[in-house]
């Protein structure tokens, strides 16, 4: 098992360990995190709980040069110990190189309960990409290769390879999901409208919910939608909705439609002089019968 993986695999029983020592708060030094929000609401009812009971779960940092400590895991512990007032918090000192605090940040980010779809599904893929040296991009085409091997579609290339049997224990020490799920039900997350990828990350609607809405392409149809799905629309309902509106957009444009959307390209003063006389006569009729 690869040094990565020895310290996923470690990591809840190192967190649970007592603190080795405790931090000054301005000895801290936050890093780069995998999580992409820090929910106001949610920090400040943590810093009432630091206030009453102290830091419960110490964080893990690794030492800096100039006597700073880096947080590899626990950035909302220390936050929210700001705002409790506290000047220091405990800690486990861990000696581990950039690429082992990487992955440690992210799969602490991934046991977060209240972790939104969107934020696991990159969290996944950069897990993914760390532990194969891949960018996210090639990490999604191998899954997508993967897939397709197991269902037969290509010819059985890198099933079986070391660098799938590494997915398979990432997937496997996560304990969420397997790779197959997740390409089937969370990848799809990756192409979602800037409207749905908002509302999912704000938890307002469940992921289920934006994969249904995410078919429908009409801007304002599809916004109307994920009002009603925000208000509590069930999903059930939803499908049937997302199907009426689809057989809406597949349905042939009307075609007046057409000739607005011509009417509002044109340009008259480019018009020969005799077609533009006859057009703005026949327009002058049209406004008439217009109510």
């Amino acid at each position: 098992m690869s040094a990565i993986r020895a310290y996923l695999k470690g990591l809840v029983e190192e967190a649970k360990r007592p603190a080795s020592s405790v931090a000054l708060l301005g000895e801290l030094v936050p890093r780069p995190q995998p999580r992409r929000r820090f929910e106001e609401a949610s920090l400040q009812a943590l810093a009432e709980s630091i206030r009453a009971h102290g830091v419960l779960e110490p964080l893990l940092v690794r030492p800096l040069e100039g006597g700073k400590y880096e947080i590899v895991a626990g950035e909302r512990r220390y936050r929210a110990a700001q705002m409790a007032g506290l000047t220091e918090v405990p800690v486990v000192v861990l000696e581990v190189d950039e690429k082992a605090a990487s992955a440690i940040a992210l799969m602490e980010n991934l046991q977060r309960e209240d972790l939104n779809p969107y934020e696991e599904t990159l969290g996944v893929l950069d897990l993914l990409a760390l532990e194969l040296g891949k960018s996210r991009e090639e990490v999604v085409s191998l899954l997508h290769r993967m897939r397709d091997e197991a269902r037969g579609k290509v010819p059985q290339n890198v099933l079986g390879s070391p660098e799938v049997q590494k997915v398979e224990e990432i997937f496997r020490l996560l304990g969420r999901m397997s790779w197959q799920s997740f390409v089937q039900a969370r990848l799809p997350l990756l192409g979602l409208p800037e409207d749905l990828k908002e509302a999912l990350e704000a938890g307002s609607i469940p992921y289920t919910a934006a994969l249904e809405l995410k078919k429908v392409k009409d801007d304002a149809l599809r916004r109307a939608l994920l009002e009603e799905a925000k208000a509590g629309l069930s999903l059930r309902d939803l499908k049937a909705k997302v199907r009426e509106a689809l057989k809406r957009e597949g349905a042939p444009r009307p075609w007046y439609r057409e000739v607005v959307a011509r009417l509002s390209r044109l340009d008259l003063e480019a018009l020969p002089s005799e077609r533009r006389r006859l057009v703005e006569g026949l327009l002058r009729e049209l406004e008439a019968l217009l109510p």
